[in-house]
């Protein structure tokens, strides 16, 4: 499908219907890294979907991104969390990065995803507790990164560490998966999410070229708050919008088919159901309102864009814990079946809350921007 006419919407549906729901209940029952799904977005040319024109990408805005997060998310979790890093990852290097690694994101050739969480600093991913040092004419790296997506997948790591010797909270590096030295103890056996190959990863004496740095020694705040801050959130939220979508879909059919045989009819003819539905679409319509404007507010440059950042995420990842809790009350004990599929996504949806930044720390975050105080 790559050079395909097809636009990214229709690319991102043939892929979704075709390849990423057929995969998505085995990849949550046996908690496998969505290989197929994966290989598929490749071949789609949706690997470069926010890679420039000049390098072989599509050149599409974050909106686009948020499109096709949501609809990967509608079918598999896992799969929309591992292309949110990818993306969030391909962003950084497409402004900093080298021309070949770009050029192969674009051609479907390289997965990337971010290594900025740290067992030391928590959900506080800006303040990187792991170091860098110049050894003998290369770059050092210790550290003990609590998650990264795609870990043993990606074939590269956008990797915080406190600068080398300039001021500053932190510096970026390009750093390969197959690095001597790095380690991951242990495969991912999560309640959600449960494919997307997410685990911590240990560097030990890892050693790599100094031009692997991303940007200026000391520079890795400015480029975690104004370029992977807002897309990583955006994306974060889709994730959490197509989860809701697919709950309220399913639910509303589970009702539609489910009958009351000695009463002669069906759940969805009960008041009670319906509203119940109702406020499911209602908090779903209003979330995604929400996230496109956010978007859109990115895009434009407008001045309330970083504020509906913040509120995008923190806003999703609530809503879709309260729809979830309302599609396994609808649908009631047929929903702890995996094959009403209501149940996997209300596990999925339970990450998005306490992915950093998580919930809490945005509420502190948007109080402080309304209240006009500086975030940090």
């Amino acid at each position: 499908m790559t050079g395909s006419s097809l636009s990214y919407t229709e690319r991102v549906e043939e892929v979704a219907t075709s390849v990423v729901a057929p995969h998505a209940a085995e990849v949550d029952a046996k908690g496998a890294f969505p290989r197929e799904s994966v290989d598929a977005m490749a071949r789609a040319g949706l690997f470069g979907l926010v890679s420039e024109r000049e390098v072989g990408g599509m050149g599409e805005t974050p909106s686009a991104a948020v499109r096709v997060i949501e609809r990967l998310s509608q079918e598999c979790g896992s799969t929309a969390m591992v292309m949110t890093m990818h993306y969030a990852g391909a962003t950084v290097l497409e402004k900093l990065g080298p021309e070949p690694t770009r050029r192969d994101i674009a051609a479907g050739k390289h997965l990337s995803t971010l290594a900025f969480s740290e067992a030391g600093s928590r959900s506080h991913f800006w303040a990187p507790m792991s170091t860098a040092a110049k050894i003998n004419g290369s770059i050092q790296l210790d550290a003990q990164k609590s998650w990264i997506t795609s870990a043993r997948q990606a074939d590269a790591y956008v990797w915080s560490s406190r600068p080398v010797s300039a001021a500053g909270a932190s510096t970026l590096w390009l750093v390969p998966a197959k690095t001597t030295g790095l380690e991951i103890p242990a495969p991912f056996d999560g309640l959600g999410l449960r494919g997307n190959d997410s685990s911590p990863v240990s560097a030990k004496g890892v050693r790599i070229p100094e031009e692997n740095r991303l940007g200026p020694d000391g520079g890795g705040f400015d480029v975690m708050m104004g370029i992977v801050l807002p897309h990583f959130q955006l994306m974060n939220a889709a994730c959490s919008l197509g989860l809701m979508e697919a709950a309220t879909q399913r639910t509303a059919a589970h009702a539609g088919k489910t009958r009351y045989e000695h009463l002669g009819s069906s759940l969805a003819d009960n008041p009670t159901t319906r509203a119940y539905i109702a406020r499911m679409r209602i908090k779903t319509d209003m979330a995604r309102a929400l996230v496109y404007d956010a978007a859109l507010a990115v895009e434009q440059g407008r001045a309330d864009s970083m504020l509906r950042v913040l509120e995008s995420k923190a806003a999703a990842a609530e809503t879709a814990l309260e729809v979830t809790a309302l599609a396994m009350r609808v649908c009631g004990g047929a929903a702890f079946r995996r094959e009403v599929g209501v149940e996997r996504i209300f596990r999925d949806a339970q990450a998005a809350s306490v992915m950093a930044p998580t919930t809490d720390v945005l509420y502190d975050f948007i109080g402080k921007a309304v209240c006009g105080l500086p975030l940090f």
